[in-house]
């Protein structure tokens, strides 16, 4: 039996918490971990209702600095298998059997939950136009530098095998927002499988969302990332070559 902990990356998440809970599958989950990240408003109150593993960051440390902490008491606990979840009710819960599924299965390493199917899914959906054309061309961007061809890079519902997150350096990532392309790009260097489910698109107020300058920095340190790695597999491949 695999043991499945779903790891929440909790910051201001009071108004939709309760509701990401009661769409978590049950049968599908042996533990859920919430990490506070210095949240101001009753996160850490509601979350030590229910029935969870709570960790609290005294300060806003970032949410890459979150997501590290999430996956050390995770792996910690001895998960087999680690979802993330972002618990701002953005994504669908009850997929979470299916990402699981897909790894228990060992058709994948990493499962994604995909967002983009359509333009129109995607914008009927909520989802900002800036947010939707930025997604579109920073996926576009790390797929042609990657040589991969994933629907789309910044998701914020993932499941992990427990030996990929042993076997990646997330903790020499960034606290921001950039660790989760950074996580992507050392699964890749990896050679990990990566495989991708459809999940619905949900924007609403009480949703978590960075604003537009904080997308601008997210998005220039997204390509430098993606630069980055095509840089080291060109010094590389003619490394091999030449030597």
């Amino acid at each position: 039996m695999s043991k499945v902990i779903v790891v929440l990356p909790a910051y201001n998440a009071e108004k939709t918490l309760e509701k990401t809970l009661k769409e978590i599958p049950a049968d599908s989950v042996d533990e859920i971990i919430l990490v506070d990240d210095g949240s101001s408003d009753k996160t850490l109150k509601l979350a030590r209702r229910f029935n969870l593993t709570v960790y609290h960051h005294k300060k806003n440390r970032g949410y890459g600095a979150n997501q590290k902490t999430c996956y050390q008491k995770a792996l910690e606990k001895g998960a087999d298998i680690i979802v993330m979840l972002h618990p701002d009710y953005q994504y669908d819960p009850k997929l979470i059997k299916y990402l699981v599924n897909l790894i228990k299965e060992n058709y994948c390493d990493v499962v994604l939950g995909n967002r983009i199917r359509s333009r129109q899914e995607a914008l009927q959906g909520g989802m900002p136009v800036y947010k939707y054309f930025s997604n579109r061309f920073l996926s576009f961007w790390e797929n042609i530098l990657s040589g991969y061809n994933l629907s789309e890079w910044h998701t914020g519902m993932r499941a992990y095998r427990r030996a990929v997150l042993e076997n990646i350096d997330f903790e020499n990532n960034s606290n921001d927002f950039v660790f989760d392309s950074q996580v992507l790009f050392q699964i890749i260097e990896k050679n990990y499988r990566i495989g991708e489910i459809p999940v619905p698109v949900r924007y609403f107020p009480e949703a978590s969302s960075i604003n537009f300058s904080k997308s601008v920095k997210y998005g220039l340190q997204t390509m430098l990332v993606a630069f980055k790695f095509f840089l080291k597999r060109i010094f590389n491949f003619l490394k091999c070559k030449f030597t």
